[in-house]
């Protein structure tokens, strides 16, 4: 059931979304959570339809946030709210409120949204493209307990993955983080087979891919050895080698649906780990609310490399926004164990905790 509201307030926008539940014969609220997608008329629709399909694992109250401030003085200075409340099988299981918010208005959304957010149910603000510089201190993310964006959207990835390290603050997460998650599990099940030291490691991916340098990063963070970055034609993040005293570990995907893991002593094997969709990526961040320290840890630490600075523990690691420098070849092995390395990066693919 839909239902279109002109130049309404946010007691009326509630009025009509209790209305439409009762016509749809669904007057109890079953959803879990608020999700707030801060987006623009181009890209509302793809944002829609993603936070549409994640809702049937996480029913949810949708609000989309469009800003319209106009183009002429005269429409600058005239606020209006229009409404379109989507329910049942137009909004996937939960409820879609779509705000257009005009004039003066699209700088004060959050006085729109709050009386519209779910009673004691957690909030989470999505910015599919066009984040904030920092997302806790934006006035729709003080409102959220997680908040995600996404570097791969921003004009310069790397240089949006810095800002997110500088501005991080409990709760903020970004999809370039999320799109790695099967690799770190995978990569953490390889090194459970084996007991070798890891001694360097290369990553490859397309130039200017965020999800290839966070995965350097955490490379180089959990294992402390140096970690080379390389240019393929992608699609996305393609490979990544790992080097260890009995041979080779190398995680392979050509095509950006399977892939192949090749191992010492092992014959090799063929591995799911197709590119996800948006709406796959949703749902997994919505699995958890908790701030993801692993995250933190990654983008932090490994900003420091990015811009070129040496690692705190001075393990020389290096991840580079295009080519990086080769690893040297006389450079000093590191010190820590190979069990606590292989502990480090076999941890828990969100929490690096130990299964």
């Amino acid at each position: 059931m839909k239902i279109d509201l002109t130049d309404t307030t946010s007691s009326k926008i509630n009025a009509g979304i209790i209305q439409a539940r009762r016509a749809s014969g669904t007057p109890a609220v079953g959803m879990v959570l608020t999700l707030v997608i801060v987006t623009d008329e181009g890209n509302a629709y793809d944002a829609l339809k993603a936070a549409g399909d994640a809702s049937r694992e996480h029913p949810s109250r949708i609000l989309a946030v469009i800003k319209r401030p106009g183009r002429s003085p005269r429409d600058r200075a005239t606020s209006r709210l229009d409404a379109e409340i989507r329910v049942g099988s137009d909004a996937g299981t939960g409820e879609t409120v779509m705000l257009r918010l005009h004039g003066e208005l699209a700088n004060h959304a959050e006085s729109v949204v709050l009386p519209l957010l779910l009673p004691d149910a957690p909030v989470v603000v999505w910015w599919p493209e066009d984040a904030p510089e920092n997302p806790a201190e934006h006035p729709l993310g003080k409102l959220a307990q997680r908040r995600i964006t996404d570097a791969a959207a921003a004009e310069d990835p790397v240089a949006a993955l810095r800002v997110r390290a500088d501005t991080y603050s409990p709760g903020d997460t970004d999809l370039a983080w999320t799109r790695i998650t099967p690799w770190r599990s995978m990569l953490a099940a390889a090194l459970d087979q084996k007991h070798s030291a890891v001694t360097a490691a290369i990553v490859e991916g397309e130039p200017y891919n965020p999800s290839t340098e966070l995965l350097g990063m955490w490379l180089a963070d959990r294992l402390e050895v140096p970690v080379e970055r390389r240019v393929s034609d992608g699609p996305g993040l393609t490979a990544v080698r790992l080097s260890t005293a009995d041979g080779e570990i190398c995680l392979d995907r050509a095509d950006g649906a399977l892939a192949e893991l090749a191992m010492p002593g092992q014959p090799d094997r063929h591995v799911a780990l197709k590119r996800r969709d948006t709406s796959e990526l949703i749902a997994e961040e919505l699995r958890r609310l908790d701030p993801d320290d692993i995250y933190r840890e990654t983008v932090r630490v490994g900003v420091k490399r990015l811009t070129g600075h040496e690692h705190p523990a001075g393990d020389g690691a290096e991840v580079a926004a295009g080519q990086a420098p080769e690893v040297a070849a006389d450079a000093a092995p590191p010190t820590r164990k190979a069990t606590a390395r292989k502990t480090a990066a076999s941890g828990d693919s969100r929490t690096g905790k130990s299964k």
